[in-house]
């Protein structure tokens, strides 16, 4: 597993929101629809990984604040089926992208 290969499709996929799935979690689901856009504007524009919030650098998490609420959005790999996890997160061909993002509480 190459860590730029994973953090590059993972750059990919937050910044486009193709290759993968996108969740929310029922309390972002519960807000109006121009918050929940705005929320997926922010994690497309995400860019403020550091060693704290990223110490794999592998770009698969990040938090943002947003109408007064902490958000939190994280990238797990799965397998093609998304029954286990994926056993290279490198290989787009082995590998399903889901992007969950939620509410800190929710976490």
């Amino acid at each position: 597993m190459s860590k730029d290969r994973i953090r590059e499709l993972n750059d990919a996929f937050r910044c486009t929101f193709h290759g993968g799935r996108v969740m929310m979690t029922s309390g972002v689901y519960e807000l109006p629809d121009c918050v929940k856009a705005e929320a997926l504007v922010q994690v497309a524009k995400f860019s403020e990984f550091s060693a704290d919030n990223d110490p794999h650098d592998e770009h698969d998490f990040g938090s943002f604040d947003l109408v007064g609420r902490k958000f939190f959005w994280k990238i797990d790999y799965y397998d093609k089926e998304l029954l286990n996890g994926s056993e290279d997160p490198g290989d787009p061909e082995r590998t399903t992208r889901v992007l969950t993002l939620m509410l800190a509480w929710e976490y």
